[in-house]
C-alpha cells in the first residue's frame, strides 16, 4: 500500500475496537503516517469460528496490503455460486464465479474470520499501540475523549468507533438511543470437518467442487462452502424466527435440535450436513435504517464498519465493507496534517462511502424476500426467472453472447450491480475526492 505523502504533524487516533473493522483503520491510518491507539475492550482477541465471503473490490485492497500469499493459502476460490431448490436440490441458478477475476481484476473468495483477522492484525501491529481489556463507558466529543472502566481518559485528536453492532459511539454520534429492528431471521452458524464428509459420495462432490451452494425454500435458506483449502465447511442456516430477548451477537451458542427441525423437510443432502453439525451459533438478525450522520457535529468523531452500516448477511458484505471504509479513511489522511483539517475530512469520507454502504444495506434487505417465499406463484415466478438467467449465464461460459436482459431482484445476476458493487476502487474515490476538495480543507 503506498501512501501518497507522509503528515509532517502525525494526529493521535483512538479507535474504539479491534476487529476487523478497527485493525483494518489500524493499518491505514498508522501506515499513514499519524499515531494510533486501539482500545478493546475483550481481554483478548478472538474471532467466532465461521466463513465470510469477499468481493473483488475488497480483495484488491488485501492485495495492495501485502497479503497475497497468506489468501493464497489459506482463501478459497470458487468457481460458481449455484442457488437450488429446498426440498430437491434442483439447480435453479449459477453464477459464473471465474470471470470475476477477469472483469474485475481480482477474485470473489471465502476465508475463517479467525484467519482474516489474523491477516489484518499482523499488519497492523507495527503500527499501533493496542490496549486490551480497555472498555470504554464514555466518550466526550469535544475534547475528544473516551473514558474507560477504569477510571483512565483517553484522548486524542479524533476518535474512531469501530465498537461493531452493539456500539456506544453510534449513539453518540447521533445524539439518541437507537435501537435495531428485528427482522424475524436468525442465522444458525456451523463449521463441519471435511473429513466427516469424504465417506460420503455426494457430499464428498460439495468438497471436491469447493463451490458456494444456496439452497432456498420457505422462509429460509442455507449458504455452504469450503474454507483453509477444504479443510472445513462453512453452513449459514438463514430462517425465520424471533428469538425475543437474544440480543446482537455474533457468539450466542444455539440449538442443534432446532436447527435440525426447521431443515428437516429439505433435500437429502442437507440432511446429511445437519446431522454432522454438533454444534452451532444463533445470530438473531435485526436491522437499520442507513445512517446519514456519521460524523459528530464536533468534527472530531466518526464510525466505521458495523458501528455504522450493519449488514444483514443475504448479500455477504459486512467485513467487506468496512475494509473499504477503512481503506478510504487512510487515503484521506495520507494529506491531513493539522486537527483543523480533520472535520472536513471526515465529511468527505461520509460523502465517499454512505452511498455505497446504504446501497449494500438495501440491497441486502432486499434479498431476505427474494430467497425465502413460500411455495407459490410468486416463488414459481422467481425461479423461472432464475432459470432463465442461469442458462444464459451458462451459454456465455460456453463462448456464445449472453442475450439475458436482467432482473433486479435476482442481483447475483444483475451485471449492472455486480459491476458497480465489485469494480468499486476505495483508493480511486477517495483520490479523485481528495483531487477536487482537498485545498478546502
Amino acid at each position: 500500500m503506498a501512501s501518497m505523502e507522509t503528515p509532517t504533524n502525525p494526529l493521535h487516533i483512538v479507535i474504539v475496537g479491534a476487529g476487523m473493522a478497527g485493525l483494518s483503520a489500524a493499518y491505514t491510518l498508522g501506515h499513514a503516517g499519524h499515531k494510533i491507539t486501539v482500545l478493546e475492550a475483550a481481554q483478548q482477541l478472538t474471532e467466532i469460528g465461521a466463513g465470510i465471503q469477499l468481493i473483488p473490490s475488497v480483495v484488491k485492497l488485501l492485495s495492495r496490503w501485502g497479503l497475497d500469499d497468506q489468501l493464497a493459502k489459506l482463501a478459497i476460490s470458487s468457481k460458481s455460486i449455484t442457488h437450488r431448490r429446498y426440498k430437491d436440490g434442483k439447480r435453479l441458478g449459477w453464477v459464473g464465479l471465474a470471470k470475476f477475476k477477469q472483469d474485475y481484476g481480482h477474485p470473489f473468495i471465502q476465508v475463517h474470520r479467525t484467519d482474516l483477522q489474523n491477516m489484518l492484525l499482523e499488519i497492523a501491529t507495527p503500527y499501533m499501540d493496542l490496549r486490551l481489556g480497555a472498555r470504554v463507558v464514555t466518550i466526550d466529543p469535544e475534547a475528544p475523549s473516551v473514558t474507560l472502566e477504569s477510571g483512565e481518559v483517553v484522548s486524542g485528536d479524533m476518535i474512531l468507533g469501530a465498537d461493531g453492532i452493539k456500539s456506544i459511539i453510534r449513539e453518540v454520534v447521533v445524539g439518541k438511543v437507537d435501537k435495531p429492528i428485528s427482522t424475524g431471521d436468525a442465522a444458525f452458524r456451523a463449521i463441519i470437518e471435511t473429513s466427516k464428509m469424504m465417506d460420503d459420495p455426494e457430499l464428498k462432490q460439495l468438497v471436491d467442487d469447493a463451490d458456494v451452494n444456496v439452497w432456498m425454500g420457505p422462509g429460509g435458506h442455507i449458504v455452504a462452502y469450503c474454507l483453509r483449502g477444504k479443510e472445513l465447511y462453512n453452513l449459514v442456516l438463514l430462517h425465520v424466527a424471533t428469538y425475543d430477548g437474544l440480543e446482537e451477537s455474533y457468539d450466542t451458542e444455539g440449538s442443534v435440535k432446532k436447527m435440525k427441525e426447521f431443515y428437516g423437510g429439505w433435500e437429502p443432502r442437507v440432511q446429511k450436513l445437519t446431522n454432522l453439525v454438533d454444534k452451532t451459533l444463533i445470530w438473531p438478525l435485526k436491522d437499520r435504517d442507513p445512517l446519514a450522520q456519521w460524523v459528530h457535529p464536533s468534527g472530531k468523531v466518526t464510525l466505521i464498519g458495523d458501528a455504522v452500516h450493519p449488514m444483514l448477511p443475504y448479500r455477504g458484505s459486512g467485513a467487506g465493507m468496512a475494509i473499504e471504509d477503512a481503506a478510504v479513511l487512510g487515503r484521506l489522511f495520507t494529506h491531513v496534517h493539522h486537527p483543523s483539517q480533520i472535520p472536513s475530512t471526515l465529511l468527505g469520507y461520509q460523502h465517499l462511502r454512505h452511498p455505497r454502504t446504504a446501497d449494500v444495506q438495501l440491497a441486502s434487505r432486499a434479498l431476505r424476500e427474494f430467497n425465502h417465499y413460500p411455495d407459490g406463484p410468486e416463488q414459481e415466478a422467481r425461479d423461472a426467472k432464475m432459470v432463465e438467467a442461469m442458462e444464459a449465464a451458462l451459454a456465455e461460459e460456453r463462448g456464445e453472447v449472453n442475450t439475458w436482459a436482467g432482473n433486479d431482484k435476482n442481483l447475483w445476476a444483475n451485471r449492472k450491480k455486480n459491476d458497480e458493487q465489485y469494480g468499486y476502487d476505495s483508493d480511486a474515490v477517495a483520490d479523485a475526492w481528495w483531487a477536487e476538495h482537498g485545498l478546502q480543507t
